[in-house]
């Protein structure tokens, strides 16, 4: 194939397999330059924990024989991925971002990473994320920062932030993420890339010890919504380990979204504010217009100021009470080495009762009814992403969030409190690149869509991407010589 490495860094994993399955390129080549560009990346983006070059070119190898022998091939035949590094990976180094797991090798794969391997997909590495994913801020004392890739001086964003850096960067061509409050789509729309946590259920998730009250999904980050759709379309399905899987059909996502069509007759609310008050003036005019062209595909598209009251403090109670639980008992020995505000969220989770925990199950089931009652009115649901541009890089979670000079309040109250409400509720939800503000930082909107309906979702995500194009939109990447 001809062209530069550039040119063969940013195409889609689509087209990568087709071009591999071919023969017109080999899957040792690209996962040589994946791995390539992640290690010339590491001092200055560092985005990622572990990259596992051996086990990667063994298997691309492999994979290269699989074509050259006619064997049976894969979706994602040879074309390479990266895995958030909260999510199993087997006999490669899973830290959830913490030293307490420094040494900690995986004797399986989770469920969504052993299907993408079924479908001839090439692990290159662990990405980078806060430990144990408690804040929206890439950083931890196992490695450090990871930085936004369009700036230095802003914030990844988080959890998922390895991910979304990788993604926009050129560090492979598909990415795993989780998302228990906006993980995924947080950093992918603080990177201008697609990020998205389908209904609850629809990838399983077998590493929550809670399947019954589980908030926290596996999902794709790519940067078209195509690859996405066929990630979507390979990690989904039934399985035993999740109680909410149980009964879902596998769908072919991406095939859904290949002649999309058109929205037609559909209503779709605009919501600008929920449960915020500030939103930056020039992001509001960059994702107003941006929302306002699916009118070009027939939909109707209408502002909605409802009331609407942020139900980040019961988010707050089930989600610190859970980390209590689970990583709590680590404090004794490991506090030293540990990050503070992940510390400080545990401890106030000791002032909550066991009745405030319940009523905050409670709400959450009140919150998916007021949800899932906006589409009686309405076929879909947009919103911005994140209320302004990515954070400072010196910023963190208990910091207040600054917007045009004025104090906005904490972090997931005031820049991202469009997310968590859907990981509460369980309805699908997806980010998109909707442009650029003048301090050359991506922006993004967010479709919701009614409980199971991720199908329309990416359909009217497809159609966006054709009406706003911006895969051709690359950051400038500061390169070592030769890699580190």
């Amino acid at each position: 194939m001809s062209g530069t490495n550039n040119d063969l860094a940013y195409i889609s994993a689509t087209e990568v397999a087709r071009l591999i399955k071919k023969g017109e390129i080999t899957s040792v080549e690209v996962t040589q330059l994946a791995i390539d560009r992640a290690n010339a990346t590491q001092g200055t983006l560092n985005a990622f924990i572990t990259i596992c070059e051996d086990q990667a070119i063994d298997a691309a190898r492999s994979s290269d024989s699989a074509v050259s022998n006619g064997e049976k091939l894969g979706p994602l035949q040879g074309v390479p991925f990266t895995v958030k590094d909260l999510i199993n990976t087997q006999g490669v180094r899973t830290t959830m971002g913490s030293l307490i797991f420094d040494e900690n090798f995986p004797k399986s794969d989770a469920v969504a990473i052993s299907r993408l391997k079924e479908a001839g997909a090439i692990l290159i590495g662990k990405t980078t994320t806060p430990e144990f994913g408690h804040k929206p801020f890439t950083s931890a004392p196992i490695f450090g920062d990871t930085t936004n890739a369009w700036s230095r001086h802003r914030i990844a964003g988080g959890s998922s932030g390895g991910a979304a850096v990788a993604a926009a960067a050129g560090l492979g061509y598909i990415h795993v993420g989780t998302d228990g409050g906006g993980s995924i789509r947080i950093p992918s729309a603080a990177n201008g890339i697609v990020g998205m946590k389908a209904t609850l259920g629809t990838v399983p998730n077998d590493s929550n010890p809670d399947s019954f009250g589980n908030y926290s999904y596996t999902g794709p980050m790519t940067r078209t919504v195509s690859d996405a759709a066929l990630m979507l379309s390979i990690m989904s399905g039934p399985h035993p380990s999740d109680v909410h899987s149980v009964g879902r059909k596998q769908k072919d996502y991406q095939g859904y979204i290949s002649d999309p069509g058109d929205l037609e007759g559909f209503r779709i609310a605009w919501r600008p504010l929920l449960g915020n008050t500030i939103i930056d003036t020039e992001l509001l005019s960059i994702t107003s217009k941006a929302v306002k062209s699916l009118e070009s595909h027939g939909a109707k598209v209408i502002e909605v100021d409802d009331p609407f009251e942020s139900p980040e403090p019961f988010w707050r109670i089930i989600n610190q009470s859970a980390w209590k639980a689970r990583f709590g008992g680590y404090l004794s020995e490991w506090s030293s080495e540990m990050t503070p505000s992940f510390i400080r969220s545990i401890q106030e989770a000791e002032d909550y009762s066991a009745t405030e925990l319940q009523e905050a199950v409670y709400k959450r089931t009140t919150l998916f009814r007021e949800v899932q009652s906006w589409f009686n009115e309405f076929d879909l649901v947009v919103t911005p992403t994140l209320s302004r541009t990515a954070l400072e890089i010196d910023r963190d979670l208990y910091d207040p969030v600054m917007i045009e000079g004025e104090k906005a309040g904490i972090v997931r109250q005031a820049w991202y409190p469009y997310t968590h409400p859907f990981n509460l509720t369980g309805h699908p939800a997806i980010t998109l690149p909707s442009g650029f503000h003048s301090d050359g930082l991506p922006t993004a909107i967010q479709v919701i869509g009614p409980f199971a309906s991720d199908h329309e979702v990416l359909r009217c995500a497809r159609l966006f991407e054709m009406c706003n194009p911006w895969s051709d939109r690359f950051p400038n990447i500061a390169m070592s010589t030769s890699p580190q």
